[in-house]
């Protein structure tokens, strides 16, 4: 019993950070789904290649049931997998993702927790695991760029949030109250510490009673 709700409860909320994470190139331009959005290069529409990827493998080639779907290079010098060329579509790149979707989850749903799995790029010892290991692991990448995808989408033009149906119209004004009240609490509390702060010289001054040397 313990198995099967853990099971479901990893895949719902896999299923669930999948959704988040397309959600946020709704409404975008083409520009900016693919444009840089940090000095590192990192890139809504990237993600979701990166993320389509990293199902593919875990949950294709790992438990020897590889992906129908043509994989682009993973981790390669280039970080061709981390963004969109200009042959790739956005409508390829989603649908791809979708595919992917339907083989993991026909791997989750076949196989049990405890099913070997042989991960090649993981360091030793840690080349063989099961099915648990790697929905962990795979729920774990997915919302951690599904937040990356909250924070660009932001800067992008300040839509946040995990569904469209919890989305609420934006109130710059408040917004902007928020972000003054956070900086000033910033500042404040930088200044504090300034002034606490043992000027590193102190730490070597001599206490000779005064007497001449």
């Amino acid at each position: 019993m313990i198995d099967e709700f853990a099971k479901d409860n990893l895949h719902g909320r896999l299923r669930r950070d999948r959704k988040v994470l397309l959600w946020k190139l709704d409404g975008l331009s083409e520009y900016d789904a693919r444009r840089p959005l940090t000095a590192t290069g990192t890139n809504l529409l990237g993600l979701v290649k990166h993320v389509a990827g990293i199902e593919a493998r875990y949950f294709g080639e790992v438990f020897d049931r590889p992906s129908p779907e043509p994989l682009p290079r993973w981790q390669d010098h280039d970080g061709s997998d981390l963004w969109a060329t200009e042959e790739e579509t956005r409508d390829q790149i989603i649908e791809s993702y979708r595919r992917t979707w339907e083989h993991s989850d026909a791997t989750i749903n076949e196989l049990p927790l405890d099913a070997p799995g042989h991960v090649p790029w993981w360091p030793e010892p840690h080349h063989n695991t099961n099915l648990f290991a790697v929905m962990v692991h795979v729920l774990g990448e997915t919302n951690r760029h599904a937040g990356h995808a909250d924070i660009l989408r932001e800067d992008v033009d300040g839509r946040t949030g995990m569904r469209p149906e919890h989305e609420t119209q934006i109130d710059g004004e408040a917004r902007d109250a928020y972000y003054a009240k956070i900086e000033q609490a910033a500042r404040s509390a930088a200044s504090v510490k300034a002034q606490k702060a043992v000027p590193r010289d102190s730490m070597f001054e001599r206490h000779d009673g005064g007497r001449a040397g």
